[in-house]
């Protein structure tokens, strides 16, 4: 009995110096990561943002992409999203991208980020008022107003690539 206390002892100790041991890689590793600036963590998660943008799925997108787009462009070739182009009233055309079953509120939605983003991207401060835009505009498909935002833009008929347009509402007298 006693020599299998003696044999169990050495084994706890051993155990104890890998306890230890552990814990002083942890520390190490702590001591480590502290040592990174938060500008330093933010330039590595750009460096591996823009090694994955190079990935051919994924080169549409801009340099400074957001895990959002990345998301919504993996979405798109599984078809699990579609783009939906919106053409202002000045005639450009913003691709928006929503899933396959995506509310009339859902692309107005779309709609903001994507513009918030390219204003952000090209150093735009500028506030928009989207409770004015929604109030003095209407989006249009094929003539029909989307006036119910719970209604799905398949119920419209809007599938992939279609074009959707800023419209102004007529004032009521």
């Amino acid at each position: 009995m006693a020599d299998e206390i003696k044999n169990e002892s050495p084994s706890v100790s051993i155990k104890e110096e890998d306890t230890a041991a552990i814990c002083n890689e942890e520390k190490s590793a702590e001591e480590d990561e502290e040592e990174l600036s938060h500008a330093d963590i933010l330039d590595l998660f750009q460096e591996g943002l823009a090694m994955i943008v190079q990935d051919p799925l994924l080169c549409d997108l801009p340099i400074q992409v957001t895990l959002e787009e990345i998301n919504s462009q993996v979405a798109l070739e599984y078809g699990q999203a579609m783009t939906v182009k919106v053409k202002k009233g000045d005639g450009e055309i913003m691709p928006v991208v929503v899933i396959q079953n995506a509310s009339v509120l859902d692309l107005k939605k779309a709609i903001q980020r994507y513009i918030q983003l390219k204003q952000q991207r090209e150093g735009g401060t500028q506030f928009i008022s989207w409770k004015y835009i929604w109030r003095t505009y209407h989006l249009t498909f094929n003539g029909e107003k989307l006036t119910d935002d719970k209604m799905k833009l398949k119920d419209y008929a809007i599938r992939n690539r279609d074009e959707v347009t800023f419209i102004k509402k007529l004032r009521k007298k």
